[in-house]
């Protein structure tokens, strides 16, 4: 929590389910989980976006094999309210808020994930194949995030600094480290997951193109420890390796969150220079805490797919990587999700 001309950045409990839907036209609640089992060398992430006053939610799911395929599907189903995440044959179930989560789903089949850089043209030349992602996530770490926030005369909460909608990306956001259990079946190939994973969740307006581009690193390693960190590139020098906007968090079992707020970072990129995928070591980050605490972590990014968001000209690339993490000498997996902005709306 964090305090600014009577304004502070809080998360509540409540923050857990749905929100009211704001009058613009742009409003977005979304909530993503990701999940990773290193025994099996499988993982994924899944995503529902609820743009209802745009009447449809954006549906995403990708499952990472031990190959390098993925297992990817993306939908815009319409939808008529904000009461859940359930759209497009997804749905994430809040059994008990914080701590017990249900995602389930069937999704269609990429042999080479790199082809979501054209959508139209990837689902046309990939097969369809059946999918179900039955799984249970549950919550380890305390939420990390919020939204800002102003006292109210009957000591509650209400929103602050609302700002322009067309100029957000969003107004919420929180993010939290789990463990997950369920299966997971592609094409016959049955995988049991017992591993680790990590979630978020947003509301307010939101357009992809006005954010500025961003690294974001989620790391499990184990059901005791995790971190999480994120760097936003300044516009007019977009080099990595330099301290720049950074927030993040150190997950330790039954202890609070450790906020980080430095991140440095480097990556070798293929030929294409498009995405940050290869070979063992491509990734290498410092991760320093307000307590003083370093983490040096490489990754090895196994997949990358390229999502895609156009708008009025503009194009955003998130390129979403399951990647293998060395800590300490520890090996867990997570991913790398880097957004870049190709070009600016017309």
């Amino acid at each position: 929590m964090s305090k600014q001309d009577g304004i502070e950045h809080v998360l509540l409990e409540e923050d857990d389910l749905m929100h009211e839907v704001e009058d613009a036209s742009n409003y977005n609640e979304s909530a993503y989980y990701n999940f990773f089992d290193s025994s099996a060398a499988v993982g994924g992430w899944v995503r529902i976006g609820n743009r209802v006053n745009e009447g449809y939610a954006e549906v995403s799911v990708c499952l990472y094999e031990p190959d390098g395929s993925a297992a990817f599907q993306f939908k815009r189903p319409k939808i008529q309210t904000n009461d859940a995440f359930a759209a497009g044959g997804l749905s994430f179930e809040v059994v008990e808020p914080w701590k017990h989560h249900r995602v389930v789903y069937d999704a269609c089949f990429l042999t080479d994930p790199k082809e979501m850089a054209e959508p139209r043209e990837a689902f046309k030349a990939n097969p369809q194949v059946p999918v179900a992602l039955d799984l249970d996530w549950y919550g380890r770490s305390e939420g990390w995030g919020g939204e800002p926030r102003r006292r109210t005369a009957d000591g509650g909460w209400e929103p602050a600094n609302a700002g322009d909608p067309e100029k957000l990306a969003a107004r919420g956001h929180f993010q939290q480290t789990g463990v997950v259990s369920g299966t997971v079946t592609i094409d016959g190939r049955r995988y049991e997951l017992d591993g680790q994973g990590h979630r978020d969740h947003s509301w307010g307006p939101r357009y992809w193109q006005n954010m500025q581009d961003y690294r974001w690193l989620t790391i499990t390693v184990g059901p005791e420890f995790g971190l999480m960190g994120s760097i936003f590139l300044a516009p007019d020098d977009p080099d990595e390796s330099k301290p720049q906007s950074a927030s993040g968090f150190v997950y330790r079992k039954g202890q609070p969150n450790v906020e980080i707020d430095r991140v440095e970072l480097r990556t070798e990129y293929d030929d294409d220079g498009g995405d940050h995928r290869g070979c063992q070591e491509r990734i290498t980050a410092r991760l320093t805490a307000e307590n003083g605490e370093v983490f040096d972590v490489t990754g090895e990014v196994l997949a990358v797919v390229p999502c895609r968001n156009r708008r009025g000209g503009g194009v955003t690339r998130i390129a979403e990587g399951i990647t293998r993490w060395t800590c300490d000498g520890h090996v867990g997996y997570g991913m790398t999700e880097y957004l870049d902005q190709l070009s600016k709306p017309e």
